[in-house]
């Protein structure tokens, strides 16, 4: 994988500084056509295009790993952030023969044709339609009625600085080790900060949502003057961050870790150490320029950190006598 990945590199920036357009070539005579590799993707003084590309390929081989197997939502920004955009769920009519899809049951029960993770050229072919985010399934292709991993996002309005976002994941952390229960940290790359929760095998999505839902009624009741599970943004006390734990069901995604943002600085979704919530800790440090940087000297933090997963019995006191 790391292999491949440098030699998409080596061609994404051979046509970005030559036709600004081209064909990448990947193994086993796969071809995909990019093009428009200098268009501004993150404003007119940001990175283009190309530079999304080149991150991509770079970050692929600890990207590729936690979206294997899950359908992908696409938001598409054809003429990057500055313009307009629009959701994705299906694979639509055109895509081409080598990007990976796979038909399956919607949320509806409908059948519908979905992009699916994992696979180097597909990521690539998203970016060149317009995507710049990565957005996937909770659960993947071989069980997707069983989420692996439950999401708190905490989410901040916008009188709310960074560092009480900080401040409410510490809690958090001392609130799920208490209970037993392990968690990882990622930046959203947006505003706010994801808790993960690594579920055990067959963990229904109700079993999680119950569970991320018990948590978030803990956390506001150990922080009120932080925490909110309150939905409209009118309703919510002032200064508070929204504890949303509604992403938690079945056709829902989230954006991934080491997924870029649609943000003008070009920020990611960053994997942390629990060690460096710290209230200097700014979402602008972790950027398609600095990632790859940041994951050759600390690891994946994010893959070998949802290895460890909560156990059914500790879930179960969490939950009481809820099922």
């Amino acid at each position: 994988m790391e292999a491949e990945a440098r030699k998409t590199v080596a061609q994404i920036e051979r046509l970005a500084e030559t036709e600004g357009e081209g064909t990448l070539r990947f193994a086993g005579g796969r071809e995909l056509h990019v093009s428009s590799l200098s268009k501004p993707y993150f404003g007119k003084k940001g990175p283009t295009k190309g530079d999304l590309l080149r991150y991509y390929a770079a970050i692929s081989p600890v990207l590729l790993p936690v979206i294997a197997d899950r359908p992908l939502v696409l938001k598409r920004y054809p003429n990057g952030i500055s313009g307009p955009s629009f959701f994705q769920q299906n694979a639509g009519d055109n895509v081409p023969d080598e990007v990976r899809t796979a038909e399956i049951e919607t949320e509806s029960g409908a059948k519908a044709v979905r992009i699916v993770g994992g696979d180097l050229l597909t990521l690539l072919y998203t970016v060149q339609i317009g995507a710049i985010a990565v957005h996937s399934w909770l659960s993947r292709l071989r069980s997707l009625e069983y989420p692996d991993w439950s999401v708190i996002d905490l989410d901040p309005g916008d009188d709310v600085p960074f560092s009480r976002v900080v401040e409410l994941a510490r809690e958090i952390c001392r609130i799920t080790n208490a209970a037993g229960i392990p968690t990882r940290v990622k930046t959203s790359g947006a505003h706010g900060i994801h808790v993960a929760v690594p579920l055990p095998a067959k963990t229904s999505y109700e079993r999680s949502a119950a569970l991320v839902e018990r948590l978030s009624a803990q956390i506001v009741d150990a922080r009120p003057d932080l925490a909110t599970v309150e939905r409209s943004l009118k309703a919510r006390p002032k200064g508070t961050i929204y504890v949303d734990a509604q992403q938690n069901a079945y056709g829902k995604s989230v954006v991934s870790a080491y997924s870029a943002r649609e943000q003008s600085s070009a920020s990611v979704s960053a994997p942390l150490r629990w060690s460096e919530l710290k209230p200097g800790l700014r979402m602008n440090a972790f950027t398609i320029e600095s990632m790859t940087a940041r994951v050759a000297r600390v690891g994946d933090l994010w893959g070998s950190a949802l290895r460890e997963r909560a156990r059914s019995r500790t879930i179960q006191e969490v939950l009481g006598g809820d099922t």
